[in-house]
C-alpha cells in the first residue's frame, strides 16, 4: 500500500513539474512579439511609466510617491522578472522618485539616468545613498543622447541641454521622445510652459508625437496651446490621483486638449493605462475604475 502511494505521489509530482514548466515557457513565449508596450502606472499623485520592448528590455521613467509602484509593476511585468535595465529620474521631486527606493530593494537595476538637478529632501538623499550602496552606474541625460532599447526602439533626449544644477527642479525635468517605427511618445516630466517654449525654440519640428505624457499632472502651468500645436498628439495621458489637493488636472488644460481634439486618458479615472504599438498602429487598453 505504501509503495502504491509512493508511486502515485511520484507521478503527481512529475505532472505538477511538467505543468509548472509549461506555464513558465508559456509566459516567456507570451512576453515576446513585435509590439512595444508603454504602461502608464496608476501610482496615485505622481508619475511612473514602464517602457518594454518586444524582447523584454525595460526602462522605468519615475516611480511615483510610494511603494504603489511595486503593485503596478507586478501587473505588467512577468512574475519571474526581477530586473529593470534603466531607471530614469525625470527630476528629484518626491512624487516622481520616492517609489524608486522600493524598486531598488526588489529589482536589479542596470543604470540610473538623471537630469543633474539635486534636492535637499530626505527621500532624495536616501535614494542617492541606496544607488551608491548598490554601485549602480549613473548617467546624466543631455540633449543629443540617443538610447537604443533594442528591437528598433530608441529614446532621444531633448532636454537638458546644459548643466541644470541650481535650477528649479521642475524646470530641469528630462524631456525625451520615444520612437518605435512610425509611432512616438513624448515625456515631459513636470516641465512648465516656459520650458515648453524653450524646447520649441530648440527643435520644434521634432516635437510631433502620437502620445503626450502631459506635463505636471495636468497643471495649468504646463501644456500651453503653442506646445500642444507643435506636439499635435492623438492621445494625451495625465497621471494624477482622484480628488488630489492640487486640483490636477486643471480644467484649463482639459479645455486646451479638447480644443485640439486630443483623446484624454487619465489615471485618476482609469487603472494603469496600457498602450501597445507595432510601430504602425496604437492600441489602448485601459479599464475605468470601479468597473
Amino acid at each position: 500500500m505504501k509503495e502504491k502511494i509512493k508511486n502515485n505521489f511520484k507521478w503527481y509530482f512529475l505532472g505538477l513539474l511538467f505543468l509548472v514548466t509549461g506555464f513558465v515557457w508559456y509566459a516567456v513565449y507570451a512576453e515576446g512579439g513585435t509590439e512595444l508596450r508603454v504602461d502608464f502606472l496608476d501610482v496615485g499623485q505622481g508619475d511612473a511609466v514602464l517602457i518594454t520592448t518586444p524582447s523584454g528590455n525595460q526602462i522605468l521613467i519615475d516611480a511615483g510617491p510610494n511603494k504603489a509602484v511595486l503593485r503596478e509593476l507586478s501587473k505588467v511585468m512577468p512574475f519571474y522578472d526581477r530586473s529593470i535595465d534603466v531607471i530614469m529620474e525625470s527630476h528629484p521631486d518626491s512624487d516622481h522618485i520616492a517609489g524608486f527606493i522600493d524598486v531598488l530593494e526588489r529589482y536589479e537595476v542596470g543604470m540610473v539616468m538623471k537630469s543633474g538637478v539635486e534636492s535637499d529632501s530626505a527621500v532624495y538623499k536616501k535614494l542617492e545613498n541606496l544607488i551608491a550602496k548598490k554601485n549602480i552606474k549613473n548617467v546624466l541625460a543631455r540633449k543629443g543622447m540617443k538610447i537604443g532599447l533594442g528591437d528598433g526602439a530608441e529614446i532621444d533626449i531633448l532636454f537638458p541641454d546644459r548643466d541644470v544644477a541650481g535650477m528649479d527642479t521642475n524646470d530641469a525635468s528630462i524631456i525625451m521622445k520615444l520612437q518605435y517605427g512610425n509611432k512616438s511618445f513624448l515625456f515631459t516630466g513636470d516641465s512648465p510652459a516656459k520650458m515648453e517654449k524653450y524646447l520649441i525654440s530648440l527643435d520644434g519640428k521634432n516635437l510631433d508625437s502620437d502620445v503626450l505624457k502631459v506635463g505636471h499632472h495636468g497643471s495649468k502651468t504646463s501644456s500651453s496651446e503653442e506646445f500642444l500645436g507643435y506636439v499635435s498628439p492623438e492621445y494625451a495621458v495625465i497621471s494624477a490621483s482622484k480628488d488630489n489637493k492640487y486640483g490636477h488636472p486643471h480644467q484649463e488644460v482639459l479645455d486646451r486638449l479638447q480644443k485640439f481634439g486630443i483623446n484624454i486618458l487619465r489615471t485618476d479615472e482609469m487603472e494603469t493605462i496600457k498602450i501597445k504599438t507595432d510601430g504602425e498602429k496604437i492600441e489602448i487598453n485601459s479599464v475605468i475604475k470601479g468597473r
